[in-house]
């Protein structure tokens, strides 16, 4: 089984329930792991899955506003599956940086694993 990772992609986006969220945006960090059977030496990107089109779906689905996290990660991960049928289990992790809550410093975020 290999596994492959992108890690603390940074994006700005619109995801939030409240309309400050919606209008100002904010900081969003994801990283996201996608598992599949191995089948031999791997010698070519043709025999594994293809990080560049990974990043791609994510940041398309990042640009998205939408009012829940964990609503972003399940569309995530089915959109990941469709590119590649290969793939057998997508891991994600949405970090929200800075939310709008008073007096609070860190980051709020989703885990999501599916099996397929």
């Amino acid at each position: 089984m290999f596994s492959i990772q992108l890690s603390t992609l940074q994006f700005f986006s619109f995801h939030g329930i409240h309309e400050e969220e919606k209008i100002l945006g904010g900081q969003f960090e994801v990283t996201v792991s996608v598992s599949f059977p191995e089948q031999g030496s791997i010698q070519s990107l043709e025999q594994t899955v293809d990080y560049v089109k990974l990043y791609s779906i994510i940041k398309q689905r990042m640009n998205i506003a939408t009012a829940l996290l964990e609503t972003v990660a399940q569309d995530l991960a089915v959109l990941i599956q469709a590119a590649d049928n290969r793939i057998t289990t997508v891991e994600i992790n949405i970090k929200k940086l800075h939310p709008p809550i008073p007096h609070f410093q860190g980051a709020v975020g989703v885990s999501y694993k599916r099996v397929f």
